[in-house]
């Protein structure tokens, strides 16, 4: 095994793109902005959201679909949103994600993002999100979603 090309391939990989000082430069929410650009809030109601968005070349793999990291982070930052929803105070802190891949989702197709607070705890919260084709419904991924909830005493 060549473990010197697996490191290369890694650090390089950013570089080829956008040199350090660029990325750098950008601000600390760039990345939340580079993902949920472009999303839209459908249905806001007390522990649940329901978003939908067009899936923009900016967040496909190099199989030019829905990047799993992409799928993640939209897991991550529009579950962390429904959790106001159900009365948190704060977003908290994630604890777990698990996510079943079960579908593509391609440039320009129209997705649905929808989150189901299942309880949000003094301290702990838990949902499930569940994102899919909005011209069909087929699920593209199912993620249970688990956040650390609890106010900071020094706050």
């Amino acid at each position: 095994m060549d473990f010197e090309a697996v490191k290369r391939s890694l650090e390089a990989a950013a570089e080829e793109i956008l040199p350090s000082p660029s990325l750098d430069a950008l601000p600390s929410k760039f990345y939340d902005a580079f993902v949920l650009h472009g999303l839209r809030v459908d249905l806001l109601e007390p522990g649940r959201l329901l978003c939908s968005m067009t899936v923009p070349p900016r967040l496909l793999n190099t199989g030019k679909f829905l990047h799993g990291g992409a799928t993640a982070s939209l897991v991550d930052l529009v579950g962390s949103a429904a959790f106001y929803t159900a009365g948190a105070r704060t977003k908290g802190a994630p604890l777990e994600m698990s996510i079943a891949y079960l579908d593509a989702a391609f440039v320009h197709e129209d997705i649905e993002i929808e989150v189901k607070v299942l309880r949000a705890g003094k301290a702990v919260g838990v949902a499930t999100v569940e994102l899919r084709k909005k011209k069909t419904g087929k699920i593209i991924a199912h993620a249970r979603y688990t956040k650390y909830l609890a106010v900071p005493s020094n706050l």
